[in-house]
């Protein structure tokens, strides 16, 4: 189906940003930070039952995965229990419900890329709050949970928090050191591929579920960043390192590359 009207939360944000550019041909109502806080369980109620939405998509997340170990509540708030007042708002008013997940809900042990089957294994706060999300997102009748990661795509004149690939390349393109993990394999995601996956999906009526959605292929992230520097003919200052070399408070997975076999049983085949 093609909707009608759209509402988006975290509209602002570096994948909201781009869904709204993607949806610019229906009606969109666009809410910031600013405009709706998602964790006012009443504003939420309000605002979806106001705007009679055919879909809503939620972009609107807490990412900060080292700072949800110190202070877990601002992380469950947004991404586990804000979803779940979205829902139900979701429900009330009979839409459907995009929201997006992580690949972070895995635990990294795998040797090969992560389907929709694999059991999830959080090992953070950040990703049993994510999951959490899946959860309360799932209970909408029709309701898409599309897991992406390392999201990049961000516009030059970004001022919001940039993801790791856009800060590689920009570090890059600057002649600075840049310090890349090795034993971190991810399947980065261009935010213009996720739009575009998430209408086609809206568009053919798919079978509602998690799903998957990250370019194809995968790589270390010294592996990416030597491949980002080939493309812009720089040789890079990279310093290889690992995760436990960053003594970062939040567990990474060390393997978190995805599979979107559903995505291609939909026939939508995420490019490269």
């Amino acid at each position: 189906m093609t909707p009608k009207r759209v509402l988006v939360t975290g509209a602002a944000g570096q994948l909201g940003s781009v869904i709204v550019r993607a949806f610019a041909d229906v009606e969109v109502i666009a809410h910031t930070r600013r405009t709706l806080d998602i964790c006012d369980a009443a504003a939420v109620a309000r605002t979806v039952a106001d705007a009679a939405p055919d879909v809503v998509i939620n972009c609107a997340a807490y990412n900060d995965v080292d700072g949800a170990e110190e202070a877990p509540l601002p992380a469950l708030a947004t991404n586990a229990f804000a979803v779940r007042t979205l829902a139900r708002a979701v429900t009330d008013v009979g839409a459907i419900l995009v929201h997006y997940g992580t690949d972070f809900v895995f635990d990294g042990t795998a040797n090969e890329p992560y389907d929709e089957t694999a059991p999830p294994s959080p090992r953070s706060t950040y990703a049993a709050s994510k999951l959490l999300g899946e959860w309360f997102a799932l209970e909408v009748p029709r309701a898409f949970v599309l897991r992406v990661e390392s999201l990049f795509g961000a516009p030059r004149d970004w001022n919001g928090r940039r993801g790791t690939l856009d800060g590689l390349v920009a570090a890059i393109e600057q002649g600075r050191e840049v310090r890349v993990f090795t034993d971190r394999v991810v399947s980065p995601t261009y935010t213009a591929d996720i739009a575009a996956a998430t209408r086609h999906l809206l568009a053919a009526d798919a079978t509602p579920g998690v799903y998957h959605c990250v370019n194809a292929g995968h790589g270390s992230w010294a592996d990416v960043a030597r491949e980002a520097a080939a493309i812009l003919g720089i040789v890079p200052r990279l310093v290889p390192t690992t995760v436990d070399q960053a003594a970062l408070r939040a567990s990474r997975p060390p393997f978190c590359a995805l599979s979107p076999p559903r995505l291609a049983g939909g026939r939508i085949s995420m490019p490269s």
